[in-house]
């Protein structure tokens, strides 16, 4: 085996644990979170159940303006990213001990497997703009949003 092969194999031994974990990270997120209301007039006259009933229906209004819940996308997108910057980066290394083809390589699969974990938890995030749109839903009806959880 030469020394390339080896390279490629011990890159795959390092990036698929990586991949793997990205996976078992975003799988074992908590529920999604909610807006937490200041106990303004309006949510001491209409009760907490009636809160969760109205912050229901916004996010679902959210959801029928195609507003996307997640940020949808982080993984491709951090995980090319990580695996632009690893190879470079590794490759430039690889200039100086002449070995820069498996230096770049090493370097783009480890930076793509970070990148992908990154992207994984990024993902299960809320948002920006379905929190905007939410909150804005529920200040129309009464509510004071004072922050997720």
């Amino acid at each position: 085996m030469n020394s390339f092969s080896a390279t490629r194999l011990s890159v795959i031994g390092f990036a698929l644990p990586g991949l793997l974990l990205s996976v078992l990270i975003t799988g074992c997120t908590s529920a999604q979170k909610r807006p937490v209301f200041y106990p303004n007039h309006h949510i001491q006259t209409v009760g907490k159940a009636q809160a969760q009933r109205d912050t229901d229906d916004c996010m679902a209004l959210a959801n029928s303006y195609g507003v996307s819940t997640n940020k949808d996308g982080e993984i491709g997108k951090k995980a090319a990213t990580g695996a632009a910057l690893g190879g470079i980066g590794a490759g430039a290394y690889g200039l100086v001990r002449g070995d820069a083809g498996e230096r770049a390589l090493a370097g783009a699969a480890a930076g793509a497997a970070t990148g992908a974990v990154k992207g994984g938890i990024d993902s299960t995030e809320l948002s920006p703009t379905f929190k905007r749109f939410v909150q804005r839903c529920l200040r129309e009806r009464g509510y004071d949003v004072i922050g997720w959880e």
